[in-house]
């Protein structure tokens, strides 16, 4: 037994441990800190799904644009607290990407200036847009 300390691997591999824990630690917080804050709003359990917002305002701008000159706008409700309510009976604790496979399935498709897409992924950009 040597009462030297601890050996120079030992204390390379903790060394090596302690960064990779510093990264993680950075990793995690550094995107929370400088990442894009938005504004509260009653529906931010809905809107918190959303990637990007702001893209997902112009497809939202684009869709209200479109319903009102073809038929899908009972589809899109006027007032948002009616669109966030419909959104939350079609999301019942699924996620998003299971719930617009569901409306692939379904055939549950709106088209929006050229772009086909889900009937949950379009209501959800129109209320990201009337909460702009």
């Amino acid at each position: 037994m040597s009462d030297r300390g601890p050996s120079r691997r030992a204390v390379t591999i903790g060394g090596g441990i302690a960064a990779a824990l510093g990264i993680a630690a950075l990793g995690i917080t550094v995107p929370r800190l400088f990442g894009r804050h938005y504004r509260r709003t009653p529906y931010d359990d809905l809107l918190s799904l959303l990637i990007d917002r702001e893209a997902a305002k112009r497809v939202g701008q684009a869709a209200i644009e479109t319903a009102a000159a073809h038929s899908f706008e009972g589809v899109l409700r006027p007032d948002p607290a009616g669109l966030a309510k419909a959104l939350r009976q079609r999301m019942e604790r699924r996620t998003l990407a299971e719930v617009t496979n569901s409306d692939l399935a379904q055939g549950s498709l709106l088209e929006v200036k050229g772009w086909v897409l889900p009937e949950t992924l379009v209501m959800l950009s129109v209320l990201a847009a009337r909460e702009s």
